[in-house]
């Protein structure tokens, strides 16, 4: 709230942020999943659903985060310590490397999408299909303000 009040979009977007983060790191530690933080499990998922179709590089991770590639570099280096990712070079470049899930990996996306489908349930129950869109809209007219388009799979 500013001085007169007004409550201020950003301001609670970061509250409900942290509010999320929370939540989900609860509801991982609960069930076994304490290891993962934060972006892990998303990223996790993104991997996950992104590699059936197409190889899944560093790059791809830090476009549809919109996260920096120092930030990526670290998360995808505390996935590989705890062993739910390698990487593997792609044939004729040496430099470029695929990020590929273990089956440790496969086997604990599951256990975070059923979370995380919990998750969305709880946080949304109350709102109407047609709430929901007009938030989402919003939220995409918030994201073309600061200059970001929306990711969508390709």
């Amino acid at each position: 709230m500013d001085e007169n009040g007004d409550r201020k979009i950003g301001f609670e977007l970061g509250m409900i942020n942290n509010l999320i983060r929370r939540s989900l790191n609860q509801r991982f530690a609960e069930n076994g999943l304490e290891d993962l933080s934060g972006m892990q499990g998303p990223v996790i998922g993104f991997i996950y659903e992104r590699c059936e179709k197409q190889d899944v590089f560093q790059k791809d991770i830090e476009k549809w985060f919109h996260i920096r590639r120092s930030t990526a570099t670290v998360m995808l280096q505390n996935l590989e310590q705890k062993a739910l990712i390698v990487r593997e070079a792609v044939p004729g470049d040496k430099r470029l490397k695929k990020i590929v899930l273990t089956e440790k990996a496969r086997e604990c996306h599951k256990r975070v999408r059923v979370q995380i489908d919990i998750f969305h349930t709880d946080l949304e129950k109350g709102i109407s299909a047609k709430e929901k869109e007009q938030f989402l809209d919003v939220l995409d007219r918030i994201r073309a303000n600061l200059g970001c388009e929306p990711c969508r799979c390709e």
